[in-house]
């Protein structure tokens, strides 16, 4: 006999073997979750609110350029570029995602005037 009675109980073990596995990648699959949770998530996020108030910057909102300028937006020419006035009578035009921050924001744009609201109907 060449076949050991150990060789034949190696075959019927197999369906545990795919549980040592498993058991095996279960910290890197709950370390990957606890990271996702932790890092990627919140990371995700602040990229969102930092396109969002990029993207809402309007005339008269002062800015902090990625270059370090403060400056107070006098125009918006198109979605992608704004025009920023850094000094009385120096503006310049800048990409919309060179703006790092918005520090305060502007005065509302004007809209047609608010009617006072009709009287109520007796």
């Amino acid at each position: 006999m060449l076949i050991t009675p150990a060789f034949a109980q190696t075959s019927g073990a197999a369906p545990m073997g795919s549980m040592d596995m498993l058991f095996q990648f279960a910290p890197f699959i709950i370390i990957f979750v606890i990271m996702y949770f932790l890092i990627l998530r919140p990371q995700q996020q602040r990229a969102k609110q930092q396109r969002d108030m990029v993207q809402a910057a309007k005339r008269g909102d002062v800015v902090v350029t990625s270059g370090g300028l403060i400056g107070k937006i006098t125009k918006s020419t198109d979605d992608s570029e704004v025009e920023l006035e850094i000094a009385p009578n120096v503006r310049v035009r800048l990409a919309r995602s060179g703006i790092a921050d918005v520090r305060t924001r502007g005065e509302p744009v004007k809209d047609a005037p608010v009617l006072p609201p009709a009287k109520a109907a007796k």
